[in-house]
């Protein structure tokens, strides 16, 4: 069932068990959209087609994670090419994006607000991947999200603790308030919650295709909100948008080939982590034991370094990814680790913390789907345009406003990108869809998940349970689970221990086992997801 084959014993604890199934499984961060999406496979679309539904009414039941108004990334494989593609939906910055307008404002960060709202490429971004692979009509595709939108769906408990620590936030524009707001109130966990403006715009966009978004009245009441509230968008920078098709990036640990997003996005960092622990015995150093943990920390300040140095929109800056993650400059990068001692941070120039939803799909054929779609932040920017129920993503924080930097801002341009989903192949098949969520999280998540399935033999379910720890510039968050003697040992290293809470991601993964062709699923406790099969 596992890379290796030999899957520890249960957890006596209670854990979850991994979910088994043959003719198709989802995996999600809201039991609603795990659900809606396989109904999709139950009725004979594809993986394709079911990611998009399950990414369409995650909008509407976890708002404050992702939506129409935010970005896509995902990496496909379809059994009838036989390679992973990839689909870069990120979006660009206004046309009035330039480092003259912030000076000129004595900014010295792109502040949160209206003018941190780049294009929403979400809804480009299904658009494509449903042109090009999916099987069933949109509509029926967006059918359920509207369902929910109109009609209301039960809030659940993670997701209501979520929406209430975004309340101020949501009470400082009227428009906002109230569309995501119940009487000046974040809804509690069990309240029905209904978004009828979002419904509207989710039935414009299933009736007149992705047109309406970028060139229709969604994108003027867009551009009106963005006009009013001083934004620097205009009608042109959405109507001439796409998403664009790109190769994914990869790399081989221990005979696994591992896909990731390029440049925009952090996958180079992920990628550039597994070379620099590829060259340890990991397994001997025992999991999750603080000589292991200090190996993980370090190669992860030495990926960073790098990531934050170079990485950017590629259609503008050249990013040196093949070189980045070469096995020749891992194995020069590692003389830099000390065994015995850890290194002062580098401390990035990008912003902590992010808010996302990651799903997964393997259909009846084996098509795989590893899917991404964010706000960036808790509800984005926190606006709202108009009567749309659409919130705007806060993306372009992620600029900087140095002209030097690669990242820095500029007109249509795609800003540095912490959303990547992954996917894993063997002997040249889908053996693993999977992703973390959240922020800078994502590249350490994906790496401590995978050495838990390939280097300690964990199933898709233990790999996602297992204790995380998160490395940022306040220094080494560690989940509670950890010992006092690791923490200990940690100190004793030379890191510095934070308390942090709820910062470690959440984890959706499908594993096909590839002595049976059995699907695998793994959902997070961290999350009120579901991975179901049948």
């Amino acid at each position: 069932m596992t890379a290796h084959g030999d899957r520890p014993a249960p957890n006596a604890h209670g854990a979850r068990s991994p979910v088994l199934g043959m003719n198709g499984m989802v995996a999600a961060s809201q039991p609603l959209a795990s659900v809606a999406a396989l109904r999709v496979l139950q009725d004979g679309g594809n993986a394709v087609d079911a990611a998009i539904a399950a990414a369409a009414v995650l909008n509407v039941v976890e708002p404050m994670m992702t939506g129409i108004g935010g970005d896509m990334f995902a990496i496909v494989y379809m059994q009838k090419e036989a390679k992973p593609v990839a689909i870069n939906g990120s979006g660009w910055s206004g046309s009035k994006a330039t480092i003259d307008y912030f000076r000129s404002r004595n900014a010295d960060r792109i502040p949160d607000g209206i003018c941190s709202v780049s294009v929403p490429g979400a809804v480009a971004g299904w658009f494509k991947l449903h042109q090009r692979y999916g099987s069933l009509p949109m509509p029926r595709l967006l059918a359920p999200a509207i369902e929910y939108a109109d009609n209301g769906f039960p809030v659940s408990e993670i997701i209501a603790a979520q929406w209430q620590r975004s309340e101020a936030l949501l009470r400082k524009t009227a428009d906002a308030a109230r569309t995501y707001l119940i009487d000046g109130r974040a809804p509690l966990h069990g309240d029905v919650f209904r978004s009828p403006d979002l419904a509207r715009s989710l039935k414009a966009i299933a009736q007149n295709g992705r047109d309406e978004f970028y060139k229709g009245e969604i994108a003027q009441k867009i551009v009106e909100f963005s006009d009013r509230m001083g934004g620097l968008l205009t009608l042109a920078d959405l109507s001439d948008f796409d998403a664009q098709w790109v190769e994914p990036v990869s790399t081989n640990y221990r005979g696994f080939d591992v896909y990731e997003l390029g440049a925009n996005t952090q996958g180079i960092a992920a990628l550039e982590m597994l070379n620099l622990l590829e060259g340890y015995d990991l397994k001997s150093l025992g999991h999750n034991s603080a000589e292991y943990l200090h190996l993980l920390v370090e190669a992860k300040k030495l990926a960073w370094a790098d990531r934050d140095a170079y990485i950017a929109d590629p259609d503008k800056v050249h990013v040196p990814a093949g070189r980045l993650i070469s096995k020749d400059y891992a194995a020069m990068r590692r003389k830099l680790i000390d065994p015995g001692r850890a290194k002062p941070s580098v401390r990035p120039g990008l912003r902590e913390d992010a808010d996302t939803v990651y799903l997964t799909v393997v259909d009846k054929d084996r098509n795989a789907v590893s899917f991404i779609n964010s706000l960036f932040q808790h509800f984005g920017s926190g606006l709202v345009a108009g009567n749309t129920g659409i919130a705007l993503q806060n993306r372009g924080v992620l600029f900087e406003l140095d002209p030097s930097h690669p990242n820095h801002v500029a007109p249509r341009k795609r800003p540095f990108h912490t959303l990547i989903p992954a996917m894993v192949l063997k002997d040249g098949k889908p053996f693993l869809s999977y992703g973390v969520m959240g922020g800078d999280m994502q590249p350490q998540g994906h790496v401590q998940v995978l050495l838990n399935l390939v280097d300690f033999g964990m199933d898709p379910q233990q790999a996602g349970d297992a204790p995380r720890f998160r490395h940022s510039v306040l220094g080494l968050a560690l989940e509670s689970a950890f010992s006092e003697q690791v923490r200990t040992g940690l100190v004793a290293k030379g890191h510095d221990i934070i308390s942090a809470l709820d910062v470690f991601g959440g984890y959706q993964g499908i594993l096909i086992d590839p002595r049976t062709n059995v699907l695998v699923g793994g959902s997070d406790v961290r999350k009120d997801g579901l991975a179901v099969g049948w």
